[in-house]
């Protein structure tokens, strides 16, 4: 694996997985603490290389070596000083090997403190500890890892000792992570700010946290750390507070609980997430599957430049895929309303539903893919049963969370063949979220490399780069959202989905113009067209819903309280309030977007051309 390798997934803007805990692995595998988890390296090469692989099945994009108490220091506890070169070298060899030689992820040297305090609250100078650690460092990359990890400090100077002598041995990328008390500050008092700008000035590559006190502190100090540093940030929490049960100490944390946290994370600003003490390869299985539908670690790229279409083969231009890809084109105003198809096998309610849209004259009917994690008809099969049976077009919502690669260039290529033309590419809502949790989320990839995908396709290209024959014809859209927690992120994505050939973007339902328009001003260089989505509220409490319980969503407070002063005055008065704001927002914000895409709330399509009207 190329050496820049490690530094160019730190810097792709992406979010990747580490790995979760060796020693409670080893530990739940009849190792004692009385032994030297480092010496197994040695002694148990096949334990440790298995506990690796696990993690590596379970979705860890990034190793680390079974090394965290692997300097001369600690090692000496055990009469092993002088084997500090030898156990850090096998540590990185096992995990290479569990890794495919770095095919499968890539392995990073874990150092841990010395166990010695440094001057001046010990008597270890900080030269002394620079020599033990680059020690240890020289052993890791003569075992070829990939860059180094340095985990769980309490004190800044002896981080920065670490640090100085990875950076002495070879220029690799390093984490550096710092852990915290209770109180959210290290051990010698360092609040989260003040750990952000020592290892960003320090030179870190990433920082964050490890260890400490279990998902919810470290995700508040993350926080707190994502206001004061430009660099990517790690988190990696334990799964709790241990428990003493019998002799044993457990971590009561999760799967679910963790994973949960990981998004979390992920929206605070982490780019790495991952395990720390208690956490098992069934958590970084269920972290991984949350973290997909955030910012999914794997995606296909074919390439940002267009794709050379086969010899003979015209891709087919925008205006005549479809008639959503005619006004587009032209620059007219686009309406489309949102059906969600039924949860069982009975279309005729949605298709009532078409028919009420298309003799209002909407444009086209949007089709949701299993929001929510929702189990309903799929949404390629409504959108056939729509415009063959009503005439009207429709935009189909096509998630990544449910196929593979292979799954999906069926579907899309069965559905050229039946001319469904327009598209909105979505990752998709994590099964968690929905009524089957024990369903799993594929994602093998996600919006950006399905857009790829598609592009590939309306040049004639498989994802390989074999002709298919005539080209397809997809108007492609993606998902964007003005309120992210995360705008800069959002940003990098969308710029990615626009260079990946995106050519229009849907939003997530609006509730504040000004809002809107100071994210139109700064996507404006993309020269996207925009449809905005607007939800009319039905009730107090889908407006309470929205606001608090649906990501990725924003109702101002004063909407929240306009609703609340209509619901005093019954129901009727609530929704009229909820469509009336509904008319507000469409007409201040039609001169910036190019089209609305109006919710059909609980499935009543009227109350959706109330707003259209």
């Amino acid at each position: 694996m190329p050496e820049r390798a490690l530094a160019d997934l730190i810097a792709d803007g992406r979010v990747h997985l580490f790995d979760g805990a060796m020693g409670t692995m080893l530990y739940a595998k009849g190792v004692f603490i009385n032994v030297c988890y480092d010496e197994l390296n040695l002694k148990a090469p096949d334990l440790v290389r298995d506990i690796h692989r696990a993690y590596v099945r379970a979705g860890a994009e990034i190793l680390e070596t079974n090394t965290f108490g692997a300097n001369p220091a600690k090692l000496g506890h055990f009469g092993l000083a002088d084997e500090t070169a030898a156990i850090n070298r096998k540590a990185a060899e096992l995990a290479l090997d569990a890794a495919g030689g770095g095919a499968r992820a890539f392995v990073v040297g874990a150092i841990g403190p010395l166990g010695i305090r440094l001057e001046p609250f010990g008597e270890t100078s900080r030269l002394e500890a620079f020599e033990l650690f680059k020690t240890q460092a020289r052993g890791l990359l003569e075992g070829g890892v990939h860059g180094f990890v340095l985990e769980t400090f309490s004190d800044l100077d002896e981080i920065r000792e670490a640090l100085r002598a990875v950076r002495a041995v070879c220029g690799l990328p390093v984490f550096a992570q710092m852990t915290i008390q209770e109180d959210g500050a290290t051990a010698y008092g360092s609040d989260p700010e003040a750990v952000a700008r020592a290892l960003d000035e320090f030179g870190a590559d990433v920082v964050g946290l490890n260890c400490s006190v279990g998902p919810q502190g470290v995700l508040e100090a993350i926080e707190r750390m994502a206001r004061v540093t430009g660099r990517p940030l790690s988190a990696q929490p334990n799964a709790g507070l241990p428990r003493q049960v019998g002799d044993r100490k457990i971590y009561l944390a999760s799967p679910e609980y963790t994973g949960e946290y990981a998004k979390r994370l992920v929206e605070a600003g982490a780019r790495f997430v991952g395990g720390c003490c208690g956490t098992t390869p069934e958590h970084i299985k269920t972290m991984a599957a949350y973290v997909q539908s955030v910012s999914p670690r794997h995606v296909v790229s074919v390439g940002f430049e267009p794709p050379a279409a086969p010899s003979g083969v015209e891709p087919v231009p925008l205006a005549q895929r479809s008639r959503w890809g005619r006004k587009l084109d032209a620059g007219e105003f686009l309406t489309t309303v949102e059906i969600v198809p039924p949860r069982g096998v009975d279309p005729a309610p949605m298709l009532a539903g078409a028919r009420l849209l298309s003799a209002a004259g909407v444009d086209a009917i949007n089709v949701p893919d299993g929001p929510r994690a929702q189990s309903r008809m799929g949404a390629l099969m409504s959108a056939l049963l729509i415009e063959r049976d009503v005439g009207i077009e429709t935009v189909v919502h096509y998630c990544c969370r449910d196929r593979n690669l292979l799954s999906m260039l069926s579907d899309l290529l069965g559905a050229a063949a039946h001319h469904l033309r327009n598209l909105l590419i979505i990752t998709g809502d994590p099964p968690k979220m929905g009524p089957y949790p024990e369903a799993t989320g594929v994602f093998d990839i996600d919006s950006i490399g399905l857009t790829n995908l598609v592009h590939r396709l309306n040049h004639g290209l498989d994802p390989g780069g074999n002709a298919i024959g005539a080209p397809t014809a997809f108007v492609i859209g993606v998902g964007v959202n003005p309120v992210a927690v995360d705008p800069e992120r959002e940003l990098r994505r969308l710029a990615w989905k626009v260079d990946a050939g995106a050519e229009f973007a849907i939003t997530q339902p609006v509730f504040d113009a000004d809002q809107l328009e100071r994210f139109l001003e700064r996507i404006a260089v993309f020269r996207l067209p925009v449809v905005a989505g607007i939800w009319p509220l039905v009730s107090l409490r889908n407006a309470e819903f929205l606001a608090n319980e649906v990501p990725g969503v924003s109702v101002p407070p004063e909407v929240v309280a306009r609703m609340r002063r209509a619901q005093d005055r019954g129901k009727d008065a609530a929704l009229a309030e909820g469509v009336a704001i509904a008319r507000e927002l469409l007409a201040r914000i039609r001169p910036m977007v190019q089209g609305a895409q109006v919710s059909a709330p609980l499935g009543r399509v009227p109350v959706a051309l109330d707003v259209l009207a």
